[in-house]
């Protein structure tokens, strides 16, 4: 199980952080990251991190803004700053056991072994 928090509302230019708390699985066997979707686009993978060696990747949108990380032993969070409106979007929380990180970002992430419900961030004035 995912579950996600730290979504909301947010000016442009400011900050915000999600978390996502996993149960039930062997946490540090996996990939966790982060999908976002707007409706009427394909979902795309923003950043994750690979637990079996440390790996993290972003797309190309948010480098330099996002970071990803695993603060303690069953939770990941992404750190947005320099929010954009563009970056207004249902944030999922995803893990998967044999996709490494080199695989998620640009993808849509069909089949992922866990998915979360998702958290609203609009970034707006």
């Amino acid at each position: 199980q995912l579950v996600e928090s730290g979504g909301g509302l947010v000016q442009p230019g400011g900050s915000l952080r999600l978390s996502c708390a996993a149960s039930g699985f062997t946490f540090d066997r996996y990939t966790i990251g982060w999908f976002r979707q707007v409706p009427g686009k394909e979902r795309e993978g923003v950043a994750c991190i690979s637990n079996s060696d440390g790996y993290t990747d972003y797309t190309s949108s948010v480098k330099g803004r996002f970071t990803i990380s695993n603060t303690n032993a069953n939770t990941v969070t992404l750190e947005m700053n320099s929010l954009r409106p563009e970056d207004t979007a249902v944030y999922y929380c995803a893990a998967d056991y044999n996709r490494h990180c080199t695989l998620w970002i640009d993808t849509s992430g069909h089949g992922m072994d866990y998915w979360g419900e998702g958290t609203l961030v609009t970034v707006s004035s």
